[in-house]
């Protein structure tokens, strides 16, 4: 299998590319649109055709290549079942399998971050990893402070159902910002510090008491992610 972790230092966003095969079909997972260039340079270098990119959310501190992808290559754009994102070719729903060239993502609704986020666990019938999107990170989780974002749905999402996977299951989360690349599903249960030990009343108080700025980039980020990666233009 081709797997690639690529990285924006800007907004320090992973984007992963997943092809079953050279000269096969190939998938990207949350694509950042100033890499655009440097995506279209490894599909082309690793001769795979792109046929679907899939955000896991609306970000709010960088603007999606989804649109500039479908543009450049004709893929399929692909968002969760709740998205307000009109302009995406489809949405998925929960328990949904996406099969690319025999890879296999399974869509998992993992609200709490936001109210329409999902994880893609690879090959949902043996689990290998799961991609979590803002979710669950290594050693922490995603905030829940706007974007109808909800701890207690965080709590949720990670504990009833990113948490039943088996342990050794890789994750591969939308964001680090201590340069932490995989983690698994043992290690968060076992040692993420908002959650090992902790209650979920405990957990709902740690998210509400975060005090974070709003990103940098939210108030042109999220209407133009909602347009998939078209910035509007100041008047």
């Amino acid at each position: 299998m081709i797997f690639r972790q690529l990285y924006d230092h800007t907004s320090s966003t992973y984007t992963y590319l997943l092809a079953r095969r050279h000269g096969g079909e190939a998938l990207i997972i949350d694509p950042v649109k100033e890499k655009l260039p440097e995506y279209l340079q490894l599909i082309q270098q690793l001769k795979v055709k792109l046929v679907k990119a899939i955000d896991t959310h609306t970000h709010a501190d960088h603007v999606t290549a989804l649109g500039d992808l479908r543009e450049q290559t004709q893929c399929v754009t692909l968002m969760g079942e709740y998205t307000k994102a009109e302009c995406v070719s489809a949405r998925v729903r929960d328990g949904e399998v996406i099969d690319v060239d025999g890879l296999r993502l399974g869509a998992l609704y993992t609200p709490g971050h936001t109210d329409e986020s999902f994880s893609f666990v690879l090959n949902p019938d043996r689990p290998e990893a799961v991609f979590t999107g803002d979710v669950l990170l290594i050693r922490g989780t995603g905030r829940t402070d706007f974007q109808a974002g909800d701890p207690e749905k965080s709590w949720d999402s990670i504990v009833n159902k990113l948490f039943k996977l088996p342990d050794d299951t890789l994750v591969y989360p939308g964001h680090d910002y201590k340069g932490w690349t995989v983690s698994s599903i043992g290690e968060e249960r076992q040692y993420n510090p908002r959650l090992a030990g902790k209650t979920r009343e405990e957990y709902v108080q740690i998210m509400q008491n975060l005090n974070l700025p709003n990103p940098k980039l939210m108030d042109i980020a999220v209407p133009a992610n909602l347009a998939c990666g078209k910035v509007r233009q100041a008047a």
